[in-house]
């Protein structure tokens, strides 16, 4: 789905934070066992402002409020400013203080920190061209510093939150795609920089953990929805909530047969928060979903939560740097080794996202 002219959505209220209480609670009983080993500890994120980090933020004081842990976060932000307009709550609370600054080049904080989550993200600057050579050097040059950071901090474990897109162009044989996948994409094609940056930064990630002995969990995301979801036409489930919540019909411009499998953030949070403290080091886990929804049915679900149905167009453009056709993980490593499973249908997990939306009156 291509993208579309959107609105952002403002700050959360009180009510959109109160609908959060069950998520909050399920994640909190998922990570009952994990939360005793960061009492009275330190916690550094780096990309804790975005739709991942809100619900690390989220999830990280509510089972400090509801267990005294004791726990404080140092969260990096370019802009926590805007952060104080996004979610005040967030922001005011006394277990979490900001750090403004850029990963690539932050001044390093006083002090020693026991974990590390690694979750920025590049962000083209609005008045710059598309430019695959500065993307590689932003996120390289960050993972090195945060990854220095460790070093001088004595971090013992930290968290990479990577991608699935590590994996590149998969086969159309394969269908879930597990982590010893391996492809064979040129490195000297442009077209996949973003897929060989993401694994020279897994690459980095390992070696300093190995050569400055601390703990590395890589965690390799896919697709996901819930609140907190940006709505900047980015991906095709927060294009078909913007076109539902505008109460117009939802357009698909691809042909509606790609292939996508989506975890809910509140699972989110529990996978991540368990990886970080439970995975085995430098080892991989894929994060997702196995239940797999083409794009028109993922459309055609968001309709159905109208009464009468909103219509559903499928155009069958095709899309400019389209993702490939079918994107499921394999999560079998996820469940033997940490126990982990997706708490949340897709058909709940929509239902809940457009709840939160709604109460934001977008």
């Amino acid at each position: 789905h291509c993208g579309l002219q959107i609105r952002r959505p403002g700050r959360v209220g009180k009510m959109s934070k109160n609908l959060l209480v069950d998520d909050l609670n399920n994640i909190l009983l998922h990570t009952q066992s994990l939360w005793e080993e960061l009492r009275n500890q330190r916690i550094f994120i780096a990309g804790g402002t975005g739709f991942f980090g809100c619900w690390l933020l989220e999830s990280l004081a509510w089972a400090n409020d509801r267990k005294n842990l004791n726990v404080k976060a140092l969260v990096l932000s370019r802009n926590p400013e805007n952060f104080l307009q996004k979610a005040p709550h967030l922001y005011k609370h006394p277990a979490i203080e900001f750090l403004k600054g850029n990963a690539k080049d932050f001044d390093f904080p006083e002090g020693d920190f026991t974990y590390l989550i690694h979750s920025s993200v590049y962000q083209q600057p609005a008045d710059e061209r598309p430019s695959s050579q500065s993307m590689a050097n932003e996120m390289l040059d960050g993972t090195r510093h945060i990854l220095n950071f460790c070093s001088q901090a004595k971090v013992e474990k930290m968290l990479l939150i990577s991608t699935g897109a590590v994996y590149g162009k998969v086969p159309s044989h394969l269908r879930n795609i597990p982590e010893d996948f391996t492809d064979s994409i040129d490195p000297a094609t442009s077209s996949s920089a973003y897929h060989h940056i993401r694994r020279m930064m897994e690459s980095l990630t390992v070696l300093y953990a190995q050569e400055n002995r601390f703990e590395a969990k890589i965690a390799r995301c896919f697709s996901f929805i819930g609140p907190y979801m940006p709505l900047n036409g980015r991906f095709a489930a927060s294009d078909f909530i913007l076109d539902a919540l505008s109460e117009r019909p939802i357009t698909v411009k691809g042909d509606g047969n790609t292939i996508r499998a989506y975890l809910y953030m509140a699972d989110l949070a529990i996978w991540l928060w368990t990886i970080l403290c439970r995975g085995i080091n430098c080892r991989p886990y894929n994060v997702g979903s196995e239940s797999p929804v083409t794009i028109h049915e993922m459309a055609t679900k968001i309709a159905n939560q109208f009464s009468p149905p909103l219509d559903v167009s499928v155009l069958g453009k095709s899309c400019d740097g389209a993702a490939q056709g079918y994107y499921v993980p394999d999560t079998a490593r996820a469940r033997s080794e940490i126990g982990l499973s997706q708490t949340v249908p897709l058909d709940t997990a929509i239902i809940k996202t457009m709840r939160w939306y709604r109460s934001q009156n977008i």
